[in-house]
């Protein structure tokens, strides 16, 4: 299924969704972030996802980090809770979803990096290096804050 992310566009399709998702920072000891290259529209992006019944939205974020990079980790924090309704994401069987994310901070725990079905490559990336990457805006928001460092969540 292809994806196509909308940001303040207003040709954007209205959404006909609101599902709870989580993504996560991971970073390594050389201050590195976990990225992932998405094969549904071809962005670098963090790794996360949508929320299933029956688990919690913590969960959720550990679980996605292990199926989209191999690496198991622990929730250590929250960014930010980030809900902009110009963010609207379209997939190809109609769905169109408003943005609803939990963006956790992850500490690693094991595993060793692995490409699951969702990525075209998964890296730990150099700050410096992020700009580079062709990236969502929210995408690029969510890590700004961590780099921020702000004492509380964002909440947005």
């Amino acid at each position: 299924m292809t994806r196509t992310d909308y940001y303040d566009d207003p040709a954007a399709p209205r959404p006909n969704s609101l599902v709870p998702a989580a993504s996560v920072i991971v970073v390594n000891q050389q201050g590195e972030i976990l990225l992932q290259h998405r094969r549904d529209n071809h962005l670098w992006a963090l790794p996360g996802g949508t929320m299933q019944l029956g688990e919690t939205i913590r969960y959720t974020a550990v679980r996605e980090v292990k199926e989209e990079t191999g690496l198991d980790i622990d929730i250590v924090g929250l960014v930010g809770v980030y809900s902009d309704p110009r963010h609207v994401i379209a997939y190809s069987d109609g769905e169109v979803r408003q943005q609803f994310n939990l963006c956790f901070i992850g500490r690693l725990a094991g595993g060793a990096v692995a490409i699951g079905p969702e990525s075209h490559a998964v890296e730990f990336v150099p700050e410096r290096m992020i700009d580079q990457l062709p990236m969502h805006p929210t995408t690029r928001l969510r890590i700004s804050h961590y780099l921020a460092g702000h004492n509380l969540p964002f909440l947005g």
